[in-house]
């Protein structure tokens, strides 16, 4: 940077763009002076001339003493918090907080605030601070200011210190199977897994081996239009969930249709065609159950079903109508709707509104699915409960959506359009990643009282005892990447961490749900410390944990509030990892930065230090078989002091194949993978339930984290 650009350095400042960061080796690492430019342009900021960047900063200063009092005001139980109030300069203030039970407060006290007055046009605002009492009650409340006839009103967030574990787990530790539902199908599913699927897995898991949850990936929506996106981490909204996971035949309604047996031969053909597809097909899939579904939308709904859907509709509101309406509008002009009419690029246009009432059967069939869908999410839960979970279903929340989705469109004012989301290059991914996603603007989440992720998270959490927040350093800091530039050329951009994570620890604490964070890859120190004193859990993959001198990190070391597991699903399933599949696939894809022997070498030379490792604790002989590796891994994961253990079903059966290659799209059928064996042969849900290798892997995992006098045999 030169000394010209300190304007530019100031605006990146207040808009929380880092202009200089570490990198993953810990080298200091300036910003380009176009990335900030490009950055500050998609936060709606103009910077790239220097009488621009004056014009900025003024105007950041004119719209902070304009406001009465701050956009939210988020503080913690037990801590007292302060805001700001700004009036004319020596005007009395009268401030009363209405709690959401209904209640007013009004002791709140004034503190000491030396700020001098600020010219706003020829009028003097002045600057009061107040605080919070530390006693409030949990929820969300409404602060009202009073001066003479004006007043006004913003939001206060009051979120737990912690977290805290849900009672049904107690202080205990627990293990879950960890499984990618799409992949694996039953008999009478209908060409991917589905929700029915879901529950059986975790009833087998629960009742037969003691599992206490079972986490499956993000089931948030996709578009209804072909080709359907296959990733389930760039979803078209996380607000929703993909019809694709529902069982038609489990919808009340179905008993009512006039052809079930034409039902039934259109669900054999798929599944036939499943067989023999290498690859899961999900455009085949969709359009089998939506023809299926559109038969039992026509059935007619008993009185008290319709008191149900209206009562759900109610509860949705805006966003259901909005999403259903994109849906509706997606299947007659295709998924992007950057390419759609101008007129309907924004749901606030009227012609939009036109749209949903010229065409209502269409918008309001995919209202319906999103009702059905939150019936059988419902009783999947309380299936799994039911079933002896002390958790049930944990979710996984996506990090983003597709910049051409339902929510891209319907939340178009709160994102940043011109730049996408990913990470920074690190030991894995040596390129860096470009996730394609528009990242939240966190000014705009501030101007909105963060309504719109609140939403998100509620959702996550609606029907699960727990929730997988992908990438949640991104509450903190996210990367943002320019169009058109490569994910290498990005920066980090701030984001109100205590905001963010307040409400998540709100609506947590509110559903009863246990939070883990994915704090993989490049992250602050003081990150990890930070949510495990919000009571959020992080993550430990086995074959990232190393000491100072990159040796595996010894079991008691390992952290306690932690969800740990031996791979993730961005690399291959234990089997196919000891086999050296990543680094085949990466060089095969020409992803590697150096060359594949070094890579080999380094892969080798990194097992080997693990199976010391498990033969140091006595948990592998001489010459042991993949098998018996992929148990003493598992075992391993016992020794630590983390009270969340995970199994991969794909490893629980001897998979080979990744599910997802970062750094590619359709280079690799990422997401595509159906679940096999270790001979590549298909298995159906019914094989998983009888497979001797699945049944000893649960077995060792029931055994880790038996109580006393509780060990499984």
């Amino acid at each position: 940077m030169t000394s010209s650009s300190s304007a530019l350095l100031e605006l990146a400042r207040r808009y929380g763009v880092a202009a200089e960061f570490d990198d993953w080796t810990g080298r200091r690492t300036a910003v380009a002076e176009s990335t900030l430019v490009a950055v500050l342009e998609a936060l709606g900021v103009p910077g790239g001339t220097e009488q621009e960047r004056a014009d900025a900063l003024a105007a950041h200063d004119r719209q902070y003493w304009q406001r009465s009092l701050p956009p939210i005001v988020v503080g913690r139980a037990t801590v007292a918090s302060s805001f700001w109030v700004h009036v004319t300069h020596g005007d009395p203030v009268e401030l009363t907080l209405h709690l959401e039970d209904g209640t007013e407060r009004s002791d709140l006290r004034q503190l000491q605030n030396l700020r001098p007055p600020f010219d706003l046009g020829g009028r003097l605002i002045g600057e009061a601070t107040f605080e919070l009492p530390a006693d409030l009650p949990l929820g969300y409340h409404r602060l009202r200011l009073q001066v003479g006839e004006f007043h006004t009103e913003t939001p206060v967030v009051i979120s737990p210190a912690t977290v805290g574990l849900p009672t049904r787990l107690g202080e205990r530790r627990t293990w879950g199977l960890a499984t990618q539902l799409y992949s694996v199908r039953s008999k009478n599913s209908w060409g991917t897994g589905d929700l029915t699927d879901l529950t059986d897995l975790a009833v087998w898991s629960a009742a037969e081996h003691g599992a206490g949850f079972i986490l499956v990936n993000p089931l948030h929506a996709a578009a209804p239009a072909a080709p359907m996106e296959p990733s389930p981490y760039l979803p078209t909204s996380r607000r929703f969930v993909n019809p694709l996971y529902l069982r038609v035949e489990a919808i009340p309604e179905f008993a009512s249709v006039r052809h079930r047996s034409r039902i039934r031969a259109l669900r054999a053909a798929l599944n036939e065609h499943a067989d023999r597809a290498p690859t899961i097909d999900r455009d085949a899939a969709w359009r089998a159950k939506r023809t299926a579904l559109e038969q039992v939308y026509r059935v007619e709904r008993s009185a008290g079903r319709e008191l149900a859907y209206a009562a759900y509709r109610a509860r949705q509101g805006r966003s259901l109508d909005d999403f259903a309406t994109w849906c509706a509008l997606a299947e007659r002009h295709g998924a992007d709707w950057h390419g759609w009419p101008q007129a309907l690029r924004h749901p606030a246009n009227p012609e939009v509104a036109d749209f949903a009432a010229a065409h209502p059967r269409a918008v309001d069939f995919h209202r319906w699915l999103q009702w059905l869908l939150d019936e059988q999410l419902t009783a999947t839960q309380a299936t799994a409960v039911q079933a002896g979970m002390e958790l049930g279903v944990m979710s996984d929340l996506a990090v983003g959506v597709d910049p051409d989705g339902a929510d891209a469109w319907a939340l178009q004012d709160v994102l940043a359009l011109g730049v996408t989301a990913g990470a920074p290059p690190d030991e894995f991914n040596q390129l860096g990643q470009d996730w394609s996603q528009p990242p939240w603007r966190p000014d705009r989440l501030v101007e909105q009282a963060y309504e719109p992720f609140r939403a998100v998270v509620n959702m996550a959490l609606r029907h699960s005892g727990g929730v997988r927040i992908d990438h949640i350093i991104g509450m903190f800091r996210l990367w943002w990447i320019p169009k058109g530039a490569a994910p290498t050329d990005g920066t980090y951009v701030r984001y109100d961490h205590d905001a963010m994570i307040g409400i998540i620890a709100l609506e947590a604490h509110r559903a009863g749900a246990l939070v883990v964070g994915e704090d993989l890859g490049t992250v602050e120190p003081w990150v990890r410390d930070y949510l495990r004193e919000r009571g959020v859990f992080g993550t430990s993959i086995l074959w990232f944990e190393s000491d100072e001198s990159g040796g595996p990190l010894a079991a008691e070391r390992w952290r306690e509030y932690c969800l740990s597991s031996v791979t993730t699903h961005d690399l291959p399933p234990t089997p196919g990892y000891l086999a050296g599949e990543h680094v085949r696939l990466r060089e095969e894809l020409g992803l590697l930065t150096r060359p594949v022997e070094q890579e080999l070498a380094a892969d080798r030379s990194a097992q080997a230090a693990w199976l010391d490792e498990l033969r140091r604790v006595g948990l592998l002989g001489p010459d042991p078989d993949t098998d018996q590796v992929v148990a003493a891994l598992y075992r391993y994961l016992g020794r630590t002091p983390s009270k969340l253990l995970a199994l991969s079903l794909a490893d629980a059966v001897g998979d080979l194949r990744t599910q997802n290659q970062p750094g590619t799209t359709d280079e690799y059928p990422n997401w595509r993978i159906p679940l096999t064996g270790p001979q590549g042969r298909r298995l159906l849900l019914e094989d998983v339930f009888v497979d001797p290798r699945a049944a000893a892997l649960c077995d060792v995992m029931a055994s880790i984290t038996a109580h006393p006098g509780q060990a499984r045999m």
